[in-house]
């Protein structure tokens, strides 16, 4: 049995997003792609993640916007969401076990696979690639 506890404040969501981010920056795959995009602009983009996490599961609401449009036109294909997916899952089965948690996994997981559909459908130039 483990003794992690669930994610249940701020220190937390910072602890789950500095962790995870830092195992991207690093990561063979999908690090370049990250560190391309986002550049010096590091600390601005983790302070966005804060909020964007926190507005999510703590219900605090510190975001706005859309978090898609800066992903838009990224060059990524399903391995590098599966990696990032694969390093969210790891970061947060390290750190915390709980209701918040599994709820970080799966809102991860859902956003990813929407981003992939969408960034796949700019891609295809506004079809459905179900489409024939």
């Amino acid at each position: 049995m483990s003794d992690l506890a669930d994610i249940k404040n701020l220190d937390d969501i910072k602890l789950l997003v500095d962790s995870f981010y830092a195992k991207v920056r690093e990561d063979n795959l999908i690090g370049p792609v990250f560190n391309e995009k986002i550049g010096p602009n590091w600390p601005a983009h983790l302070e966005r993640m804060y909020r964007f996490w926190q507005t999510i599961l703590l219900e605090e609401h510190t975001y706005s916007g859309s978090p898609f449009p800066p992903h838009k036109h990224l060059p990524v294909e399903k391995e590098h969401f599966n990696r990032w997916m694969e390093i969210f899952t790891e970061t947060i089965d390290a750190l915390f076990q709980g209701k918040l948690a599994e709820e970080a996994k799966l809102r991860a997981k859902n956003m990813a696979e929407m981003f992939f559909y969408k960034i796949e459908y700019f891609r295809n130039g506004g079809r459905n690639f179900f489409e024939n």
